[in-house]
C-alpha cells in the first residue's frame, strides 16, 4: 500500500504554507473561524448541532460526547466553525490507511448559504497537509444533487466507488426509508488543481458536448434509462431528491434503483466520473475510452 504522507523535508512545504492561506482565506469569506474541539462542552454542542441537522430518533443520537472525544485524543480531526462564541459548523474525520476518512460534517440551517461547509473542508485539507497526509475520503448520497456538485465539482474531489446500502438501515430525518447507498470519493490533497480549487470562489464544471444520456427524467420525473455503450455519458438525477421523498417517495425509490444499476453498474467497470453540473448531471467515461 502507497505511503498516505508526503515528506517535507527539513521544513514547512510550500504546499502546506499554501493550504493554510487558503484556509484562512476560505474562513474569512465564510465569517467564520475554524478551531479543533477538546473540551466536553464543545463536543456536547457538536452533537448537539448534528443532531439538528440530522434529526435522529429521540435516545438515538447520532454521535456521542464519548466517542468525539476518542477521536480527538487519538488524533483525529474534530473542528467546529464558530460565528463569535456560537457553533455553526462541525467536520468530524477519522485517521485511515488513505490518511483520513472524513465521516461526517454539517451546518446549522441558519447559517448555509455562507460556504461555511467548504470552509471546513478547506481547513480539513490544510491540517491534513500539516500532518503529512495526502489524501482524504468520504462518502455522500449521490442522489443529492448540491452535494454531487459541491463534492465533485467545488471540492475537486475523485469519485471512486459506488457503495449499495453503505450503513444498512437508516432512521434518522435525512435518510429514513431510502436505503444507504453511497459514492466513495478520495480528495488528493496535493493535487494542483484540488489547491486551485480551495482558493477559487466560482465553480463551473465543463460540459461534454457529445455526452449521451444513459439515465434522464421524462415529463413526469421519472426516472429514463438510456443506451449505455457511448463513449461518455451524462447520468442525470433529481434537482431535489429530499423533497421527492417527503412527496413522491415511490418515485424517489425509483430513482435510488435506477442511479444505483447505472452510476453503480459503470463505476464497477471501471468507468470514471468526470463531473458535475449544477443542473444535476454526472458525466462518465467509459473503460477503454479514456
Amino acid at each position: 500500500m502507497a505511503d498516505p504522507r508526503v515528506r517535507t523535508g527539513g521544513g514547512v512545504s510550500d504546499i502546506v504554507e499554501a493550504a493554510a492561506a487558503a484556509s484562512d482565506l476560505a474562513q474569512r469569506r465564510s465569517g467564520v473561524a475554524i478551531r479543533q474541539l477538546s473540551r466536553e462542552a464543545e463536543f456536547r454542542a457538536a452533537c448537539d448541532l448534528l443532531d439538528r441537522v440530522w434529526r435522529p430518533p429521540p435516545g438515538s443520537p447520532l454521535i456521542t460526547m464519548a466517542l468525539l472525544r476518542g477521536f480527538q485524543h487519538a488524533g483525529s480531526y474534530v473542528a467546529g466553525a464558530y460565528e463569535a462564541d456560537r457553533l455553526i459548523g462541525v467536520c468530524i474525520g477519522f485517521l485511515s490507511d488513505a490518511g483520513l476518512h472524513s465521516h461526517i460534517a454539517g451546518v446549522d440551517a441558519r447559517a448555509r448559504g455562507r460556504n461555511i461547509g467548504f470552509a471546513l473542508k478547506v481547513h480539513q485539507r490544510a491540517w491534513a497537509l500539516e500532518r503529512a497526509l495526502t489524501k482524504v475520503t468520504w462518502t455522500y448520497d449521490p442522489l443529492v444533487s448540491r452535494n454531487a456538485y459541491f463534492n465533485l465539482a467545488k471540492l475537486g474531489a475523485v469519485a471512486e466507488e459506488y457503495l449499495p446500502d453503505f450503513y444498512g438501515v437508516m432512521d434518522d430525518g435525512v435518510n429514513k426509508g431510502q436505503g444507504s447507498d453511497r459514492l466513495l470519493v478520495g480528495w488528493n490533497l496535493a493535487d494542483p488543481a484540488v489547491a486551485e480549487a480551495c482558493v477559487r470562489s466560482h465553480h463551473q464544471a465543463p460540459v461534454p458536448p457529445d455526452a449521451v444520456a444513459g439515465l434522464d427524467a421524462d415529463a413526469d420525473g421519472l426516472p429514463v434509462r438510456g443506451p449505455l455503450d457511448a463513449t461518455c455519458l451524462s447520468v442525470r438525477v433529481p434537482s431535489d431528491i429530499e423533497a421527492l421523498r417527503g412527496a413522491r417517495p415511490a418515485v424517489a425509490q425509483a430513482w435510488r434503483s435506477a442511479l444505483r444499476d447505472i452510476l453503480g453498474g459503470l463505476l464497477a467497470d471501471g468507468a470514471a466520473v468526470t463531473g458535475f453540473t449544477r443542473d444535476g448531471r454526472y458525466f462518465v467515461e467509459r473503460k477503454g475510452d479514456r
